[in-house]
C-alpha cells in the first residue's frame, strides 16, 4: 500500500468518511500518526486512509471503543512485523540451505575425483604416496 503522504487533513477526512476533528482526536489517542511537512502540516497516505477506514469500521459497525481499536491496531502491527521477520528468516534459511548444498556438492566432486574406477566393482580411494 502506498505510504507516500499526499493528502491534507480535509481530503483525508473526506476519503475516510469522518470529520477532520476526528482525525485530530485519533492522532491524540495514538491511533494514527500522519507525516508532517516542514511547516508542520499533517499529510496522510493511502495506508493512513485505509487505517482510518478500519478504525471507522471497528467503531461504527463492530462497536469497539477507541481503547479496543488501539489494541487491535497494535496487534495487527505486531503480526505484520512478525510476518516480516518470518520472511527474513525464511530467506536466510533458504540461503543457508543453498550454501550447504553447494558445499556438499564440492565435497562430492572432490570425493569422485579421488576414486579410481575398477570396472564392474565399486571404485576405491586412490592411494596417495
Amino acid at each position: 500500500m502506498e505510504r507516500r503522504a499526499v493528502y491534507i487533513i480535509s481530503v483525508a477526512a473526506e476519503l475516510a468518511g469522518v470529520h477532520p476533528q476526528t482525525l485530530r482526536i485519533y492522532e491524540r489517542k495514538g491511533l494514527i500518526e500522519p507525516q508532517r511537512t516542514s511547516g508542520n502540516t499533517r499529510r496522510y497516505s493511502e495506508a493512513d486512509i485505509a487505517r482510518l477506514r478500519l478504525i471507522q469500521e471497528l467503531t461504527q459497525l463492530e462497536g469497539v471503543n477507541l481503547a479496543g481499536v488501539k489494541r487491535i491496531l497494535a496487534l495487527q502491527d505486531e503480526i505484520a512485523a512478525l510476518r516480516a521477520e518470518i520472511g527474513r528468516r525464511e530467506r536466510a534459511l533458504a540461503e543457508l540451505g543453498r550454501q550447504v548444498s553447494d558445499e556438499l556438492e564440492a565435497v562430492h566432486r572432490s570425493y569422485r575425483r579421488d576414486l579410481v574406477p575398477l570396472g564392474d566393482r565399486h571404485p576405491v580411494p586412490r592411494r596417495h604416496s
